[in-house]
């Protein structure tokens, strides 16, 4: 009869798991080659020491901060820092007054922005723009020429705002050089003159704004996407969603009704009317100034044109985290080291070490040459656990802390928990008399259940630790999370196909006493002699006898009450065929 099925079956499973492996690694070294990324994983402030701020709240009108604005500056500050939610920052309070801020390495020159950055965002109409270099001083307008109100403004895009003082004002700005310019806390309800600072793509812009129109904390929330074409299809262009609160839509209707009408009247698309624009304003310089395209009623409007996937996360996470009352000074910063330090990880490291050591010497000891697929299974996580780390610390700027190294090493026994389930199911069925190609397809059946199960509690409680905690609490939570998810991947994808293909191999298949799945020693009952004839247990040699009575105790505990009824069914019949056999004698 010709056998149906693959001829390797399990094989082209590991084929996608060494896929899988090598394309992470590629990423990974993809990043390493451009100078983006490591081959080792970034480590947290307790173990690689890092940088200190300490920041002064500064409340509008110098009113003296209260304990939920602190609380408060310290979430949204946590946020603006911790994007990712694992970058093990430490945000804490100091005297009830001061922000203290320790990250961990050297913060970029926008880190340090986004948290010195205030929350005093803001939206205004755009009255007029130019070029951000300052105007010479013999190219300027003539005083005679100068713009002069002819009436009291009637709304916020009213010109009668731009008085010669106004005027003169913008002339010299130089946004070019910013830091030569810094300016007071403006008054909404009066004109600004600001800037918008280059970036990689445009040049500095300088406007004059009109007063404030709509604050920052009508926002309730704000996201990024890829846009969506008119025909619902997705487009490579990034758009940066906004979501007003019910008095922020009003006001926002209400304003794109006006400055809509201005890029209408300047011929749509093709138009130039700095009046059809609307800054977006945080801590006085303008941080985006889109055309009001439309009538926006609903209080979602979408900002599109020109984005990357980075700048659009950046305006993203400004309008999201703009919204504290709090403007932050930077009183004092200095770099400090480990708060742990190497010694701790090496430690840590030994305790993982000797954790997988005593796992690897169990397994050898329980299950001979079967542990080895253990040990491999072991390995295999860990590379991917490696791989995901690294990846995670270039992509998610993810930090890994002496709490997630913890994780970690926990995580060691509860991967091998999978692998000892699975075995023990397989060993269950070679004592119900199973061949061990039976046993491996069986067991699994069995044992992926069990696993599943586990997983999800282990998951579960991940997830539940990793939301309700802070700082290195919510690192131990992420990397147990992980590396549940890579023991899925390991005993779904290499350590069930490998005993697929091991079942077939002459040195497991015949159950060698080494291989760690001889049935003999598992106490089998019954076992075949041949020709549909039955060898019940009193049939073996004495010796034999002797040698499996503890296993055929351990299998006879094992036992569910079903299976102990079939094997006395079957001793029954064996028994039944020994006595006709004598009878026909």
């Amino acid at each position: 009869m010709a056998r149906t099925g693959p001829k390797k079956p399990g094989l082209r499973v590991l084929v996608w798991l060494g896929v899988i492996i090598a394309a992470l690694t590629a990423v990974l070294a993809g990043g390493n080659l451009s100078g983006q990324a490591s081959w080792a994983p970034k480590l947290a402030l307790d173990l690689e020491g890092g940088t200190q701020m300490i920041l002064a709240p500064k409340v509008e009108g110098n009113a003296d901060i209260n304990e939920e604005q602190l609380n408060q500056a310290v979430a949204i500050i946590r946020q603006r820092v911790d994007g990712s939610g694992v970058a093990e920052a430490e945000i804490s309070t100091q005297s009830g007054r001061n922000v203290v801020v320790s990250l961990p390495g050297t913060p970029s020159s926008q880190t340090r922005d986004l948290i010195q950055a205030s929350a005093d965002m803001n939206f205004r109409p755009v009255l007029l723009n130019g070029a951000g270099a300052a105007v010479p001083e013999e190219s300027r307008v003539p005083e005679d020429q100068l713009p002069k109100p002819t009436a009291e403004p009637a709304n916020s895009s009213d010109t009668n705002w731009i008085t010669p003082e106004i005027y003169r004002q913008f002339e010299a700005l130089d946004c070019d050089n910013p830091s030569q310019d810094e300016q007071e806390r403006s008054d909404p309800a009066k004109p600004l003159v600001t800037c918008e600072p280059a970036t990689d793509t445009n040049p500095a812009i300088k406007y004059i704004l009109g007063p404030v129109e709509v604050k920052g904390s009508n926002i309730v929330t704000s996201s990024f996407q890829l846009q969506q074409g008119a025909q619902g299809a997705v487009t490579n262009d990034w758009a940066v969603n906004i979501q007003f609160d019910d008095e922020g839509t009003a006001k926002f209707k209400e304003v794109t009704e006006r400055l809509n009408q201005f890029y209408v009247a300047a011929g749509g698309e093709s138009g130039t009317d700095p009046k059809a624009q609307f800054a977006i304003v945080l801590d006085d310089q303008v941080i985006s100034a889109p055309r009001a395209l439309a009538v926006i009623t609903d209080g979602r409007p979408q900002i599109t044109g020109g984005f990357t996937e980075q700048t659009a996360k950046t305006l993203s996470d400004q309008l999201r985290f703009g919204a504290l009352p709090i403007s932050f000074e930077i009183q004092s910063e200095q770099q400090i080291s480990a708060t742990l330090g190497g010694e701790q990880l090496r430690m840590g490291l030994l305790a993982g070490l000797i954790g997988l050591l005593l796992v690897v010497v169990y397994s050898l000891f329980q299950y001979r040459a079967l542990g080895f697929v253990t040990i491999a299974s072991l390995v295999v996580a860990g590379i991917l656990t490696y791989l995901a780390i690294a990846i995670l610390g270039w992509t998610e700027n993810y930090r890994l802390s002496l709490a997630g190294v913890a994780g970690i090493i926990v995580a060691i026994g509860q991967t091998a928990d999978s692998f000892i389930v699975y075995f023990e199911r397989i060993r269950d069925e070679l004592r119900e008399g199973r061949g061990l190609v039976s046993a491996v397809e069986n067991g699994w059946k069995r044992a992926k259940r069990t696993v599943l199960a586990s997983k999800a509690v282990n998951l579960l409680a991940a997830l539940v630790l990793y939301f309700v905690a802070v700082g290195n609490v919510r690192g131990f939570a992420f990397t147990l999370g992980l590396t549940a998810i890579a023991d899925l991947i390991v005993v779904f994808m290499f350590t069930h196909p490998t005993l697929q293909l091991l079942a077939r191999t002459r040195f497991f298949g015949e159950g060698h006493p080494l291989s760690g799945l001889d049935p003999k020693r598992l106490g089998a009952v019954p076992l075949y002699r041949g020709a549909g004839r039955l060898r019940a247990p009193e049939d073996k040699p004495a010796v034999v006898r002797a040698k499996n009575a503890g296993a055929a105790a351990e299998a006879e505990r094992r036992m569910t009450i079903a299976e102990r009824r079939l094997a006395e069914k079957q001793e029954q019949l064996a028994g039944s065929s020994k006595t006709a056999a004598k009878e026909n004698k």
